[in-house]
């Protein structure tokens, strides 16, 4: 897997952090705020968009009174706390990232998420010195699976997409990894364990976690 690999990209929840749990918890308490249930299939059908192209879609498809700006606000004040304190490091990931440090392989990441929740994440786990480029799908034209956020993390890291790793836990994901022209590892997450077979075949790898890694 590491062969001929000169930079590593990492999607943040559930490829780096075990934090896919939090959000089912958090729209379930924005939807009864406003008197409403969480539909069944919500999470299929955000799967892959950006934090505002999630709540536009929140916005278009709901009867939320709040803008698009304010739902935003509010999803980052209820999970600041949740990521700061309750979400921890995929197991292997901080031995891994080390491993790629001391041999000077550049690590990004590339994230739906808000930078808000970046920063308490890198705050949390004192993470600020292993990575050089983060970037979020707000700061690309077109979200996953579109490569366009791959594309712009390695051009921050000046590295060839060819010779970059993704490390990704959803389908929509690991096809932005794919079709930026990377290696794709797919990362186990129990949020997305319906969807193992179908990542096992779009990935180049499969780790259940960090681990698993083989380290040369």
């Amino acid at each position: 897997m590491l062969h001929n690999t000169k930079a590593v990209i990492f999607d943040l929840d559930g490829s780096l952090v075990d934090s896919m749990w939090i959000w089912k918890d958090i729209d379930r308490a924005y939807f009864a705020k406003f008197g409403l249930s969480l539909p069944e299939d919500l999470q299929s059908k955000i799967e892959g968009l950006s934090f505002t192209e999630t709540a536009y879609y929140f916005k278009n498809h709901f009867p939320f009174p709040d803008s698009v700006e304010q739902m935003q606000k509010t999803w980052n004040e209820m999970a600041w706390d949740k990521y700061l304190h309750e979400v921890p490091m995929k197991k292997g990931v901080l031995q891994f990232l080390s491993y790629c440090k001391k041999r000077n392989i550049p690590l990004g990441i590339a994230t739906s998420n808000s930078r808000e929740l970046v920063e308490a994440v890198m705050h949390a786990h004192q993470l600020d010195d292993y990575f050089s480029c983060i970037m979020t799908s707000k700061e690309v034209p077109k979200g996953k699976p579109a490569p366009d956020i791959y594309l712009k993390v390695a051009s921050g890291l000046h590295v060839a997409p060819k010779d970059c790793l993704v490390f990704e836990d959803i389908v929509p994901g690991i096809m932005a990894g794919k079709a930026a022209g990377m290696k794709v590892c797919a990362v186990e997450d129990d949020y997305s364990l319906y969807q193992t077979q179908e990542k096992k075949e779009k990935a180049d790898y499969y780790i259940h976690d960090f681990y698993d890694i083989e380290l040369i």
